[in-house]
């Protein structure tokens, strides 16, 4: 039998909850208890286990709603959205030369290309961190892209879907600002803020492209968090808030409607319920 599972633009109360409430109460716990956290888990970096789980909560979020409304046969096809990939190839130039321009673009900005083009010596040690930046950062895109984006535009047009999801994205960060640390606590937060945004806003056209793919939206985060790329803030927001506007121009038809907008979370996917009251093979009659 057919079922459709449609999360509504309600869960996006407690997806929200648990996100923020998971990151910013190990932040608390960070902060007010320092000495003992750092004794069990120790210093805080993006291998410590209490970073990890804050920066997985959205997609620990996203895993139980989408569980609680579809069960397995529910995440089974939530999990299909990282097969889809089909999109435009102008996205894919953007993927692997747009995003390294953007960044070398703004360390050259910054005045500091020339002191670190490449931030790894010796060269081999990129593996490792290339490995805790793919497994870090581009799994809050099963959260933000692969709920919380779709039950936005149920309500609003892409355009202002991805200006909210910013505006949320950006203050989640909040706590990582706060703690040492972290490449945050380097940073100011507004132009981040500014470039969470303008990310958001950039990512939302590229979703939509695809049909719903959480796979995309979580390359172009990694491409964005890449070790290997020199750290260019505040300098590269400058770049990725044009990047965002260009973008806003090209899809300017489908970005201020609501046709076409992906808003399932959880694909149509199909179950077979069997009846109890069938007689079996064998006991009915010809």
């Amino acid at each position: 039998m057919e079922k459709q599972s449609t999360m509504k633009f309600q869960s996006l109360v407690p997806f929200l909850a648990i996100s923020f409430g998971l990151t910013w109460g190990i932040a608390a716990l960070l902060i007010l208890f320092p000495e003992p956290i750092e004794a069990i888990f120790g210093e805080l970096s993006m291998t410590n286990p209490l970073f990890i789980l804050a920066v997985y909560a959205p997609a620990f979020a996203a895993f139980i709603l989408v569980a609680r409304q579809g069960g397995t046969a529910g995440l089974r096809s939530f999990l299909s959205r990282l097969l889809l990939w089909r999109c435009a190839y102008g996205w894919y130039l953007f993927l692997l030369l747009g995003i390294p321009l953007i960044m070398y673009g703004g360390v050259t900005l910054k005045g500091a290309l020339a002191d670190d083009p490449f931030p790894f010596s010796p060269w081999y040690h990129m593996f490792p961190a290339l490995a805790i930046a793919l497994f870090i950062g581009p799994v809050e895109e099963f959260g933000w892209r692969g709920v919380a984006l779709p039950l936005l535009q149920q309500r609003f047009a892409p355009i202002w879907a991805g200006l909210i999801l910013g505006v949320i994205w950006g203050l989640w960060h909040i706590p990582a600002f706060l703690l040492g640390g972290t490449p945050q606590s380097a940073w100011s937060f507004g132009p981040f803020f500014i470039g969470a945004i303008a990310i958001c806003v950039i990512m939302t056209p590229l979703f939509n492209a695809s049909g719903g793919s959480i796979l995309l939206p979580a390359l172009l985060h990694f491409q964005l968090n890449n070790p290997i790329y020199p750290d260019a803030q505040p300098y590269d927001t400058v770049l990725l808030t044009a990047a965002a506007i260009v973008i806003v121009a090209v899809y300017r038809k489908t970005l201020f409607s609501r046709d076409g907008a992906v808003q399932e979370v959880i694909p149509t996917f199909k179950t077979e319920l069997v009846d109890q009251q069938q007689p079996e093979s064998g006991e009915t009659g010809t």
